[in-house]
């Protein structure tokens, strides 16, 4: 081993930290597959969640981005799944999968009577997908993942009652449900239920696309614009957005000119009882969860090794990528960015605290490529933003040192 160097590691298996470690991963796995931090309340007991589950088929729940988790299944289930002899169009089926808690991302309780009743969401909903294996939206889940075919807008959009939206946006429900819809697949737009701008300056909607929650070891800042830590952006989530009940403290919000109705609502400044909050003492061990979900490697054959060689070259090297990013380590220490120094418009800096953009990650791009590149899917290739760089940062680059580029980053 060289100075500074680690040395190989060595598991006592009586070790109390590994034992923690162990203790926290599963908590973690827990609570971000299965916990919706008592947000039922709003989910079903304002939106009407259940009541559009009860004559929603999986066919229609599958075409809208939902998710299947086939070891959650009945082997019997899954044997008439893949013969092709599930009824994909009976609401009922949905109700089964839904008792056998096997929708990722949904979570219901069944009563004495059978029915489904106070349906809440989880984690897994937006950062989990599976790998399609006995069908489509059918299979072994994948943690971390962000499911880019989820249309969380059109979810949203087909609940019974907005009124808990359209109040705080001071919108109509009709305006309302023409925001949602102009999210599409695999996009959200957390910002929104704080600054009320559902469009940027030309026209387009201002969803971002759903980030991998793989990978965030030694990320120091979480979101595409930095907003804070993992845990900071767990609590503010699952607060916020799923609407769990908790605990948040963040005086920035308090800003009224950059966040109007989260200063209006005091967003910033949600107090409970600790014996009621539902949120804060899970975030320690989904934050470790999180952490420990490594990027998953590219499959073989899927880039060329030689060319990306090459390209691992030119990352380092006249294509100045490693200005910025630490290639397949974590962006550490404070990769922000202005507007300016990427080639891009300000619209979605200018809504976070910091007005920048953060350096994100590459590893594991490869599994995300549906939907785009950059935090809104601008860039629909990779090709597209190397193309972008190239013109931006005037590097000069050539048709071969460009597919070089884009073989290495599909490698990482």
């Amino acid at each position: 081993m060289g100075s500074g160097g680690t040395p190989p590691v060595q598991v006592d298996p009586n070790d109390a930290v590994l034992a923690n470690a162990q203790r926290m991963i599963a908590q973690g796995r827990a609570t971000f597959r299965n916990d919706t931090f008592g947000d039922e309340e709003f989910w079903t007991g304002q939106l009407g969640l259940d009541r559009t589950l009860a004559t929603l088929s999986p066919r229609a729940a599958l075409a809208l981005g939902v998710k299947v988790d086939v070891d959650a299944l009945p082997s019997d289930v899954v044997a008439a799944l893949k013969a092709g002899q599930v009824n994909l169009d009976d609401p009922a089926v949905t109700q089964t999968l839904l008792k056998a808690q096997a929708v990722i991302g949904v979570h219901a309780e069944t009563q004495a009577d059978g029915s489904v009743c106070n349906v809440g969401i989880t984690c897994a909903l937006c950062h989990s997908t599976v790998d399609n294996s006995p069908a489509p939206g059918i299979g072994h889940r994948l943690d971390g993942w962000p499911n880019r075919d989820l249309d969380v807008g059109a979810m949203i959009a087909a609940l019974p009652n907005l009124a808990p939206f359209t109040q705080l946006l001071h919108v109509t429900d009709a305006q309302l449900r023409t925001v949602l819809k102009s999210w599409g697949p695999g996009k959200f737009d957390a910002e929104v239920f704080l600054d009320g701008k559902a469009f940027r300056p030309d026209g387009e909607p201002g969803a971002a696309l759903i980030p991998a929650a793989f990978g965030l070891a030694g990320v120091s800042l979480h979101t595409y614009t930095g907003w804070g830590s993992v845990p900071y952006w767990n609590a503010f989530v699952a607060n916020l957005l799923m609407h769990g009940k908790g605990n948040f403290f963040d005086p920035r919000l308090d800003n009224a000119e950059k966040f109007p109705i989260a200063a209006a609502n005091k967003f910033g400044h949600i107090q409970r009882d600790e014996d009621e909050d539902r949120i804060t003492p899970k975030l320690p061990a989904l934050n470790i969860y999180q952490l420990a979900i490594d990027a998953p490697k590219p499959p073989e054959g899927s880039f060329d090794k030689d060319l990306a060689e090459r390209g691992d070259q030119l990352f380092s090297g006249a294509a100045k990528c490693a200005t910025c990013h630490n290639q397949d380590r974590a962006e550490a220490g404070w990769p922000m960015h202005l507007a300016s120094d990427i080639g891009i418009d300000d619209f979605q800096a200018k809504r976070s605290p910091d007005e920048r953009y953060r350096t994100t990650p590459l590893r594991g791009l490869w599994t995300h490529v549906k939907g785009g590149f950059y935090h809104d899917g601008r860039f629909a290739t990779l090709l597209d933003v190397v193309n972008h760089y190239d013109t931006t940062m005037r590097l000069g680059l050539s048709a071969q040192d460009k597919a070089a580029l884009v073989e290495y980053l599909k490698s990482i």
